[in-house]
């Protein structure tokens, strides 16, 4: 029974996709489960997203703490994916999210700037 459940709920975040809402990001292809990050087999014993970061990035990242184009929990996909833009590493989500940040990276950094 904890296994149907737990296959369904899989089945249901990879449905809807990031943002837990299907409108939140028409037009936005967050890849398939295999290119969003390492993120361990559904089962498998749950590790430190941020551990393959190393320490410095993994305290960016942390303080960082969503990613600016999907507003997702950075962590919450996995292993968040670095990107250096205009000379600042910002973190995302997914590589779903980079394609966006590239196109418009003004954006993302005021969106950035203005949590902090």
């Amino acid at each position: 029974m904890k296994v149907m459940s737990i296959a369904a709920a899989l089945v249901a975040a990879l449905t809807v996709g990031c943002g837990g809402k299907e409108d939140d990001h028409a037009g936005h292809d967050h890849g398939t489960p295999a290119e969003k990050t390492d993120a361990p087999a559904p089962g498998a014993a749950q590790e430190d997203p941020f551990a393959a970061l190393g320490a410095e990035d993994a305290a960016l990242a942390k303080t960082q703490k969503t990613c600016p184009v999907s507003d997702e929990e950075l962590g919450s996909m996995g292993t968040p994916l670095k990107v250096e833009v205009k000379g600042r590493a910002v973190f995302l989500c997914c590589k779903g999210c980079k394609n966006k940040l590239l196109a418009d990276p003004d954006t993302y950094l005021k969106k950035l700037d203005k949590a902090k």
